[in-house]
């Protein structure tokens, strides 16, 4: 059985995935595309233009979600979604808010903020498997930042409601582990996963940073990822949203 999984570097969906793929110790081949190309490329082979995809023989699966459900029937365990239906109920719902709801926020906040400060783009390919030296990231950084920036559907204004809405959200996921649905991160279920990967990303976002600084979700999203490149500095987000305004 060939699993090929297809990427984009610092996608915090792929990064569920992977960390999916991982815990059920199944082996599989990475395609990393780079931004913004990974939307037309994905539509052409998975239909969807979203990342991640995932090929199994010449089974394709498109989404995270979909993909963490199809990983369960293939390998059942260690189960990512739980077998008593109560639990299963509240990890789904914690799981479709986190995949509907909060996963876009993360990327709201970064391609808004990359408009403003597209240099930044050099820390968040650090490990990219993409040979692409510093010097030529920094030349098609702006481009690739107004491109992804439109293709999300995020500016300065957005950015700044993401912002505004942010510890609201956070509480809701801190609910979450206070309540159990989440935070056993020795054996993390598929809402650990979705929801820990976007509080990892939004960890590299200075803005976002101090708002996350101290809670349990902050402690839980490093746990189960404790890598994750990438540095937008405080006060990018605010130039981006004055540049919106003027």
């Amino acid at each position: 059985m060939r699993l090929t999984l297809y990427i984009v570097h610092g996608s915090h969906p792929c990064a569920a995935v992977a960390k999916a793929l991982d815990l059920k110790g199944l082996e599989y081949r990475v395609v990393e595309w780079p931004p913004p190309l990974q939307a037309p490329l994905q539509k052409l082979i998975f239909g969807p233009r979203t990342v991640p995809g995932l090929k199994i023989g010449d089974e394709k699966i498109s989404g995270s979600r979909p993909i963490m459900h199809r990983l369960d029937e293939l390998a059942p365990s260690p189960a990512l979604y739980p077998l008593d239906p109560e639990r299963r109920a509240a990890v789904e719902e914690a799981d479709r808010w986190g995949d509907e709801v909060f996963q876009p926020v993360a990327r709201e906040l970064i391609w808004a903020g990359m408009v403003a400060a597209p240099g930044a783009m050099v820390s968040y390919a650090e490990h990219s498997r993409l040979p692409m030296p510093p010097p030529a990231i920094r030349a098609s950084a702006p481009l690739i930042a107004r491109l992804s920036a439109r293709l999300n559907r995020t500016n300065g204004a957005v950015a700044s409601r993401d912002l505004a809405a942010l510890p609201a959200q956070l509480d809701k996921i801190d609910g979450w582990i206070a309540a159990g649905v989440i935070g056993d991160t020795a054996a993390p279920n598929a809402a650990d996963l979705q929801l820990g990967s976007t509080v990892r990303l939004l960890l590299t976002v200075g803005n976002a940073r101090t708002l996350i600084k101290g809670r349990p979700c902050e402690r839980h999203a490093r746990e189960l990822f404790a890598q994750m490149d990438g540095e937008l500095p405080p006060g990018t987000l605010a130039t981006a949203a004055a540049s919106t305004q003027a």
